[in-house]
C-alpha cells in the first residue's frame, strides 16, 4: 500500500487510505486521527443517553457510538439526536447493530436517518441463508441513506463459516500455522471479505471504514499491520476489552502505541471498564491522552510534573500539580473557543532545585518549587525567563492566574 508523505513528529508516514466523511468528521487518508467512546446507557432512555452523549462530546470524543439493540432504542435515536441539538452538541451518532440491525434499520427509518454511521458485525448479522441477505439489507439501506458503516469483525463473535475455511485450508498445509495465526488470518479475512462483498452490493468503498478487534495486544498489532497491508480502508484501532483502571490503560496504549508509530490507525477507541459509577469519559481523555504523548495530536496544555522524592518530602507540589492539571482541562472547552493554540502549552510544576528551573525554563510557564530544606521561594519562568518569584500561602492561585494572563496575552484570540 501506498503511504502518505507526510511524517509528523518523527512517527512512520500514515498508511495511505481512503477518507471516510463521518457527518462533519473526516477519517483517514491525510484526516486527524479520531477519538471516539461509546455510552453504556439504555438507549431508550433518551435523557440519559443524550446527558452521556453530550458529556463525552464535551469531554472530547468526536464521535460517540450508541447500541440500537432493540425497538424501544430505535425508536430513541432520532429524540436522542433532537436533545442534542438542543443542548448544541453536534457530535455524530454511530449505530451499533447486531443481530438485528436489517429490521430495526428497516422498520424505523428515522433512526436511520438520525445516526452518522452504521456499525455491522458481520459474525452476527445473521447465519446461514440469512446471513447474506441481512447483510445486504443493511448495505442498502446506508446506501438509501447515505451512511458509511463500520464492519467491525470481533474474535468473540466471529463468523464461524470463515474461521472453518480457513481452519481446512490450514489444515492442508504442509506445516499448519498455529490456532492463534489461523484465529488471526480468519480476522483479517472476514473484514475484507465482508468489505468487498458490501461494494458488491453498491456501498461505495469510501463510505467504508473496517476493524477487527481482539483482546491480547500482540495479536491485535499483528492483525492490524495486515489488515493496513493487504487494504486502503481506514482503520478503527481499539482492544475489544481492555479492562479496568490501570490495566486497562496501560494495555490499550501498548497496543495502539505501537500501530499508530508504524503509522496505522485513523480512529481510536479506548474500551475501559468503568469503575462503578465512574467517569465514562475517562476513556475519552485516555485516548486524547495517547495521541497526544506521542504528539500525533494537541488536546489540552500539557502539564509536566516530576514523580517526587527524598527532597520533595511536602505534598504541596503534589496538590498544585493536580490542580493545575484539572484547571486547565476545565479551562479548556472556554479556551479552545476564545483562542487559537493553546491546546499547545506546556505547563511545568516541580517540586525542588534538582530539575525544577531547568523543566521550567523549557516548558512555557514552570515554577519551581522548594524541596525539603530549601529556600521557601517558588520562582516562575515564563518562555524561559524567570519572571516572578512566589512566596507565602497563596501560591496555588497566583500561579494560576499568571496561567490565565499567558493564556490572554500569548495566544491569538478569534473572531467573533
Amino acid at each position: 500500500m501506498v503511504q502518505a508523505p507526510v511524517c509528523p513528529f518523527g512517527a512512520k508516514p500514515r498508511f495511505r487510505t481512503r477518507l471516510v466523511r463521518i457527518g462533519r468528521v473526516a477519517v483517514g487518508a491525510d484526516a486527524p486521527v479520531v477519538v471516539q467512546s461509546m455510552t453504556n446507557t439504555d438507549t431508550a432512555d433518551v435523557l440519559g443517553t443524550a446527558m452521556q452523549v453530550a458529556e463525552l462530546a464535551r469531554a472530547g470524543s468526536e464521535i460517540v457510538r450508541i447500541t440500537v439493540n432493540n425497538e424501544d432504542a430505535a425508536k430513541a435515536v432520532p429524540h436522542i439526536r433532537d436533545r442534542l441539538l438542543a443542548l448544541n452538541v453536534d457530535v455524530p451518532l454511530v449505530g451499533d447493530f447486531h443481530y438485528n440491525g436489517h429490521k430495526l434499520l428497516t422498520d424505523f427509518p428515522a433512526c436511520a436517518e438520525a445516526l452518522a454511521k452504521f456499525r455491522i458485525n458481520p459474525g452476527n448479522v445473521g447465519a446461514g441463508a440469512r446471513r447474506d441477505p441481512q447483510f445486504a439489507a443493511i448495505v442498502e439501506l446506508a446506501c438509501r441513506h447515505d451512511k458509511p458503516v463500520r464492519i467491525g469483525v470481533n474474535w468473540g463473535s466471529l463468523d464461524q463459516s470463515v474461521l472453518a475455511r480457513i481452519m481446512d485450508a490450514n489444515a492442508r498445509l504442509a506445516e499448519p500455522r498455529d490456532a492463534g495465526a489461523v484465529m488471526r488470518e480468519a480476522l483479517v479475512v472476514s473484514a475484507l471479505e465482508s468489505a468487498a462483498k458490501a461494494e458488491e452490493y453498491g456501498l461505495p468503498g469510501d463510505r467504508i471504514i473496517l476493524s477487527a478487534k481482539v483482546s491480547s495486544v500482540q495479536d491485535l498489532i499483528a492483525v492490524y499491520r495486515e489488515l493496513a497491508a493487504r487494504s486502503d480502508y481506514p482503520l478503527h484501532l481499539g482492544l475489544t476489552e481492555a479492562g479496568m483502571g490501570s490495566k486497562g490503560i496501560v494495555a490499550s496504549t501498548a497496543a495502539l502505541a505501537v500501530l499508530l508509530q508504524e503509522g496505522i490507525g485513523d480512529t481510536i477507541r479506548i474500551s475501559l471498564t468503568p469503575e462503578p459509577n465512574g467517569n465514562r469519559a475517562q476513556e475519552v481523555i485516555v485516548a486524547q491522552e495517547i495521541l497526544q504523548t506521542m504528539g500525533l495530536r494537541a488536546f489540552t496544555p500539557m502539564v509536566i510534573a516530576c514523580p517526587g522524592c527524598g527532597r520533595t518530602t511536602s505534598t504541596f507540589f503534589q496538590e498544585l500539580a493536580a490542580g493545575i492539571q484539572t484547571y486547565v482541562r476545565e479551562q479548556m472547552p472556554v479556551w479552545r473557543t476564545q483562542y487559537d493554540g493553546v491546546e499547545n502549552m506546556t505547563v511545568a510544576v516541580m517540586g525542588c532545585v534538582v530539575n525544577g528551573p531547568g523543566e521550567s525554563k523549557h516548558a512555557n510557564i514552570g515554577i519551581s518549587l522548594p524541596g525539603t530544606g530549601e529556600s521557601p521561594a517558588a520562582p516562575v519562568f515564563v518562555d524561559g525567563e524567570k519572571t516572578v518569584t512566589l512566596r507565602g500561602a497563596n501560591i496555588a492561585a497566583e500561579f494560576k492566574a499568571i496561567v490565565d494572563d499567558y493564556v490572554a496575552t500569548r495566544y491569538t484570540r478569534k473572531a467573533g
